[in-house]
């Protein structure tokens, strides 16, 4: 299975990693690479739950984009 991550830094320079196609599955690093490896866990445990209990596991979001403003 792949799914898309969103990273963000925080302002406390943390890494915060989110996944879009799975609402509330979060979690952070001080690294990329440690916040990439923490999601991934996350991933799975929230995989594990969802199977756990018999829910359907969501696909991944079909399109990512940008918007750019002129602002």
């Amino acid at each position: 299975m792949r799914f898309t991550v969103v990273l963000e830094k925080d302002e406390d320079n943390i890494y915060v990693a989110t996944v879009p196609a799975l609402p509330g599955c979060i979690s952070d690093g001080q690294t990329v690479e440690e916040a990439m490896s923490n999601i991934k866990e996350a991933i799975q445990g929230y995989i594990n739950d969802m199977k756990s209990d018999r829910e359907p596991i969501p696909r991944d979001i079909d399109i990512i984009g940008n918007v750019e403003l002129n602002a």
